[in-house]
């Protein structure tokens, strides 16, 4: 990625025309780019297919910076161009501030920004944002004609988000759900569940499960020498999704039974794994090792036997889609969970992964149990399947044709 230190904010406000003045596509929403957040992979992967497909798509994410950037080794005759339109509140900002903007503001920044383009964009991507972002983006594109397409890839249970189900941000989040996105030109739906509810209510829309770039990952050749015992990881922030304190007892009962088997959690402080077992004490064979610096995920997950997903067969679970589960397999590691969402459909029991019967204690016990009596060769045979499912599945080039078509037919 290239740095523009040096160009004018007017610049950063034109960025499309130095591509050429052709048609381009507005990739919007107060996420980061192009790393920070699992938002931020999800628009770089759904970016690279349609620049894979010619399409020149500039992402105007929610940061302050950069002003103009292009993303480097892109493939395909397409390019993907990113600036910050400071969406996002700035970390000084009191309280009240932060949830005004968040709630009101976002958007119109953006909407500014649309409007100072020489050209229009053919179509805007809406990423993230929920109502307030809508109420702007909405009739902007309206008035001058533009298919507005939203990209959805939750649907949070009302106790999941800040406030709780009667908070400002559960309203806006249902506001958005089932009235804004219904009324868009089309959606990028994650899951099958809101591919199902958004054709239900006669919204063009096509699946597309988080992707990444599966063939750039390179495996280590040394996790595939045969070692004792048993290697499980975690990584990520569990919040209110991720059953880690039922995968952390699982793990110590398996301890108890006499297993050699090592939990490695990357994400989550001790103390924080600690207040979720309710003041048990953390297993001894549980590794709280801390955050990763994103370049050394990979690492970390090629050398594990198995990443662990548990997560309660809820409404965010089904129309959600987790990305570690897609990060696991392209590093060609098998993936313990039991199956929610569209997992059922790239989690074959005992080809790439062990399916657990169910999100509770005795469940994840015997999957763990069933993983730890797998011969070497069995194990190296699921990481060839898993890594392979992953080309199939989550590379980004997989949905080129597919999504440009979908674009392309959104044209008013």
């Amino acid at each position: 990625m290239t740095s523009p230190g040096s160009r004018s904010a007017e610049d950063g406000r034109t960025v499309h025309a130095r591509a050429g003045g052709t048609e381009w596509v507005a990739y919007v929403g107060p996420f980061t780019f192009p790393w920070g957040q699992p938002g931020s992979r999800r628009v770089l992967g759904i970016a690279r297919s349609l620049a894979m497909a010619g399409h020149r798509v500039v992402i105007a994410g929610g940061e302050h910076r950069p002003l103009i950037a292009q993303l480097d080794a892109v493939e395909g005759p397409g390019s993907i161009q990113h600036l910050g339109v400071g969406e996002l509140p700035a970390g000084r900002e009191n309280p009240l501030v932060r949830s005004v903007q968040s709630l009101i503001w976002q958007g119109r920044r953006t909407v500014r920004w649309l409007e100072s383009q020489p050209s229009p964009p053919s179509h805007v991507i809406v990423y993230g944002g929920y109502a307030s972002y809508m109420f702007h983006l909405r009739p902007w594109c309206r008035r001058n004609g533009i298919p507005l397409i939203a990209d959805v890839v939750e649907w949070y249970d009302p106790g999941h988000l800040r406030g709780g189900p009667l908070g400002p941000l559960r309203m806006s989040s249902e506001l958005a759900m089932r009235h804004y996105y219904p009324k868009c030109d089309g959606v990028i739906a994650i899951s099958s569940f809101l591919e199902d509810f958004y054709r239900h209510h006669g919204v063009r829309t096509i699946r597309v499960p988080p992707t990444l770039d599966v063939r750039q990952i390179r495996l280590d050749a040394s996790v595939r020498a045969v070692k004792p015992g048993l290697t499980l990881v975690y990584f990520g922030n569990p919040g209110k999704k991720d059953l880690l304190a039922t995968m952390v007892r699982a793990a110590g009962r398996l301890e108890r039974e006499g297993a050699e088997l090592e939990f490695r959690i990357h994400g989550p402080t001790r103390q924080q794994v600690q207040a979720l077992l309710d003041g048990d004490a953390i297993p001894g064979n549980v590794n709280v090792a801390g955050r990763l610096p994103q370049h050394a995920v990979s690492q970390a997950v090629q050398a594990a036997d198995f990443s662990v997903i548990v997560r309660r067969p809820e409404r965010f679970a089904q129309a959600g889609f987790p990305t570690k589960f897609c990060e696991s397999f392209a590093n060609g590691t098998p993936v313990i969970a039991n199956l929610t969402s569209d997992l059922r459909n790239h989690l074959r029991h005992a080809v790439e992964g062990i399916v657990a019967d169910g999100d509770t204690m005795d469940a994840i016990v015997e999957a763990l149990r069933a993983a730890v009596k797998l011969s070497p060769e069995q194990r190296l045979e699921m990481r060839r399947a898993a890594r392979q499912e992953a080309i199939n599945s989550f590379d980004y080039r997989r949905y080129a044709g597919d999504l440009a078509k979908f674009v392309n037919g959104l044209r008013r």
